[in-house]
């Protein structure tokens, strides 16, 4: 089968007055119809139409803007609608979360007031043992406060720092901009245990952190994504107040756990600020519960004891 165009009926075959085959020049005459006549017949005749009819009719717009207004409404409603449902089938596990954290802040209140109580109470007990030993004589008085103050179990004023350690930003997802999981600016318990290490090593007498007073028993561990001083949650920003001789500030300033902090700060925008006082005052620790050691028995079986420790971790 020939490709070529057969010329139109009336029209002679074979190479035309300028040597050109009359197929070739019948495909070049139908692109200028085509380019001449873009229109399509529907088009061309609506036009028409509406060019002897005249322009719409009022009516006819406004039944036009009436159904407009009615598939917006519709909309509308439908999205209305479907947010309501959204709302009503919220997970189970919101709702227990947001009951759970109501309980955490109740408790936590209570605590908090049942701890000030209890400092109220043995601040007066403390009174009067101290009138009692007075009326005894002697120097028994001072010599107990000074073995309170070295186990925490005494409020203790004087010069000192402040150590403070904050939470680095969340960093964010460059394309979705929603933050991200994994913060290694984020200040762990190993942190704020080699902070205080360091600061017991460079002479300090006393330490609390956000408040929480240090004694022989006290523990800093982390319990999920919180951070437990003494079982008692703390939060960033934490603030490491301490107690000491005037060489302290100098002695950590130099050590290397300073410098190491120092470089998380730039590596990943951790917060971390030291600060002198003057006058400092820390409160009394919590009670301590005291253990005993006891004598094995000849011949009992001896299991060794096991103890949480702070968690592991780190950079």
């Amino acid at each position: 089968m020939s490709d070529a165009v057969e010329p139109p009926k009336g029209e002679p075959s074979g190479p035309g007055p300028t040597g050109k085959t009359w197929g070739k020049a019948f495909g070049a005459d139908l692109l200028a119809r085509l380019y001449e006549t873009s229109l399509e017949p529907g088009y061309a005749a609506a036009a028409e139409k509406r060019r002897r009819e005249g322009p719409q009719r009022p009516s006819a717009r406004r039944l036009g803007k009436a159904g407009t207004a009615a598939m917006a409404l519709l909309f509308g409603v439908l999205v209305a609608v479907t947010y309501r449902h959204a709302v009503a089938a919220e997970p189970e596990s919101h709702r227990t979360h947001d009951q759970l954290v109501g309980a955490v802040k109740s408790q936590r209140a209570e605590t908090d007031a049942l701890q000030r109580r209890a400092d109220r109470l043995r601040e007066q007990v403390s009174n009067q043992r101290d009138q009692a030993l007075s009326l005894a004589g002697g120097d028994e008085a001072a010599r107990l406060h000074a073995l309170e103050a070295a186990n925490g179990l005494d409020r203790v004023r004087g010069p000192g720092l402040t150590v403070t350690l904050t939470d680095a930003p969340p960093p964010k997802d460059p394309v979705t901009g929603k933050e991200s999981s994994e913060n290694l600016g984020r200040v762990l318990d190993v942190d704020i245990q080699e902070v205080v290490n360091e600061l017991w090593r460079d002479g300090a007498e006393a330490v609390a952190i956000d408040g929480q007073r240090l004694g022989a028993t006290s523990t800093i561990r982390t319990a999920g994504e919180a951070i437990l001083v003494d079982f008692r949650p703390v939060s960033s920003p934490y603030k490491i107040t301490v107690i000491g001789p005037g060489s302290m500030g100098d002695r950590f300033g130099s050590s290397a756990t300073d410098a190491r902090y120092e470089g998380f700060v730039k590596r990943y925008q951790m917060g971390f600020s030291v600060q002198r006082s003057a006058r400092l005052t820390l409160p009394a620790a919590a009670d301590q519960q005291l253990r005993y050691a006891h004598p094995v028995r000849p011949g009992a079986s001896v299991s060794p004891s096991t103890s949480a420790s702070g968690s592991g971790g780190g950079r």
